[in-house]
């Protein structure tokens, strides 16, 4: 157990370190000019509203030595591809990294959920940024399962989650983020939910070579109070997240545009209470149908003993705006 949570400790520590590391050398290409402030209303209007794809030279690098100074009063601008051409787009059941201006619905199907049934989930998210340095996302699922004992179906509103994302730095080829979600218990704990937690995670997202993208991070998972810890039993956690994909095609080639392929691996170790080890690992696909319409697939299939469901088939519809 000792051994266990001194490897996520120094795991943490390394992404910290390494974090700090990529973030003080952004400013090495930085920009010598500041363009001019739009306000602290200004830059959340332009954001939410604005026309954030047309102008791409209005982009600017962000460097996490001037986090406190830089990017809070001006619009967020859609970030260039990487260095190797690959867009900043995300993946299901990875982590994200990157700022986005978006909503996605996705739909869940998970196979023998707690060797009781199957379990439907569906949930609808938003991204939606404030300025260079901010952006919030809201979580709203619903879900239909016979929990881990039940006899019948309930189908009921999950656990709302408010995320909360920090841009640290963001170079040509690498973005860098702070998050910090609040999950709060709406649910029902017929449905495993009724969890009130909250997870800080440091994300990163690089594009160094052609359609090559590397997206990783790693984080907390800690939940409070009665209902969430005695009855529904959910313990701390150590999170990490690594994802690989290549992209094959341009963005106009629709319906198969920015057409994607990966492999995401989940990593849930528990930090209090019995030790518990989770790993999953999740391919998937994203393709551009046209209109900044998109439609993502993945199954996530566990591989430890340990184990929630035997699969997950997860498919989403995306529009960017």
């Amino acid at each position: 157990m000792r051994s266990r949570q001194t490897t996520c400790t120094r795991l943490a520590t390394g992404l910290f370190l390494a974090a700090s590391m990529l973030g003080l050398a952004a400013p090495s290409a930085a920009q010598t000019s500041s363009p001019p402030s739009d306000g602290i209303l200004g830059a959340m209007a332009k954001s939410l509203t604005g026309d954030v794809y047309g102008d791409p030279s209005a982009w600017r690098e962000l460097s996490l030595r001037d986090f406190f100074s830089e990017g809070w009063d001006r619009a967020w601008v859609s970030p260039p591809p990487g260095g190797g051409g690959a867009p900043r787009q995300g993946w299901l059941n990875s982590f994200d990294g990157v700022f986005y201006r978006l909503g996605v619905a996705t739909y869940g199907y998970a196979h023998d959920f707690l060797e009781n049934g199957h379990q439907h989930s569906g949930t609808v998210q938003f991204y939606l940024p404030l300025n260079q340095r901010f952006e919030f996302r809201v979580d709203l699922p619903v879900v239909s399962n016979r929990g881990a004992t039940g006899a019948d179906y309930e189908t009921n509103f999950g656990d709302l989650q408010i995320v909360g994302r920090f841009l640290l730095s963001e170079s040509r080829d690498v973005t860098q983020s702070l998050n910090v979600a609040f999950r709060a218990p709406t649910g029902s704990t017929d449905n495993v939910n009724g969890v009130a937690a909250i997870t800080p995670t440091y994300e990163f997202w690089t594009n160094w070579w052609k359609g090559l993208v590397i997206r990783a991070g790693a984080g907390f998972f800690v939940p409070y109070g009665h209902q969430s810890i005695d009855e529904v039993g959910v313990r701390a956690a150590f999170i990490a997240n690594l994802a690989v994909g290549y992209y094959f095609t341009p963005h106009t080639a629709v319906p198969f545009g920015d057409l994607v392929f990966y492999l995401s691996a989940n990593l849930g170790q528990t930090i209090d209470g019995p030790s518990t080890n989770t790993v999953s690992l999740t391919p998937g696909f994203r393709t551009h149908l046209g209109g900044n319409w998109y439609f993502l697939g993945a199954v996530e299939v566990p591989v430890t003993t340990a184990k929630g469901f035997d699969y997950q088939v997860l498919g989403a519809l995306m529009k960017v705006f």
